[in-house]
C-alpha cells in the first residue's frame, strides 16, 4: 500500500473571502468547499489548510513544514509582491514549496507582475483558478 503524503496548503491575506471578494477574479467558490473536493479527489494524501492574514504566521508554518510534510503549496497573495522574509522562510527549508495564484498575475496591475517568493520555490502555477491548487498537488505526490 502506497505512503500517505503530508501536504500543507497556505493561504496568505484576503483568501479568506473567496466567493465573495472580486468573482470576476477569483470565482465564486469559497476555498473551504473546493478543499473538501481536493480531499476527496486524493485519498493517498493528508492535506492540512492555513489561511492568514498574518505575514508571521505564514512565515511560522513554512518553518515548521520543514521536516513533518512532504511539501507545501503557497498562496502568498498580495504578500508574493513584497515580502522578504516569507522568501527568506522558503529558501530556508528544504520542503518543496510551489507557489499557486489564482489569477493571471502577469494580466494584472504591474506591480503584481513580481514575484519575491516565487525565485526560491520549486515552481509556480498561476491564473488557472482554483485548478492551480490540484495540479500543485498531483505534482507533489508524484515527485520522486
Amino acid at each position: 500500500m502506497a505512503q500517505i503524503k503530508h501536504l500543507l496548503i497556505l493561504n496568505g491575506p484576503n483568501l479568506n473571502l473567496l466567493a465573495s471578494r472580486e468573482p470576476a477574479v477569483y470565482g465564486g467558490r469559497s476555498f473551504e468547499e473546493y478543499l473538501a473536493e481536493l480531499r476527496e479527489s486524493f485519498p493517498q494524501a493528508r492535506i492540512e489548510h492555513l489561511q492568514s492574514n498574518l505575514e508571521g504566521e505564514l512565515v511560522t508554518a513554512i518553518q515548521q513544514a520543514d521536516g513533518t510534510t512532504d511539501g507545501v503549496v503557497l498562496n502568498a497573495g498580495g504578500y508574493t509582491h513584497t515580502s522578504v522574509v516569507i522568501r527568506d522562510a522558503i529558501a530556508a527549508v528544504r520542503v518543496p514549496v510551489i507557489e499557486v495564484h489564482i489569477s493571471n498575475l502577469l494580466a494584472r496591475e504591474p506591480f503584481r507582475h513580481e514575484s519575491l517568493t516565487g525565485a526560491v520555490c520549486m515552481g509556480s502555477i498561476m491564473g488557472l483558478g482554483l485548478d492551480g491548487y490540484r495540479l500543485a498537488v498531483e505534482h507533489l505526490l508524484h515527485r520522486r
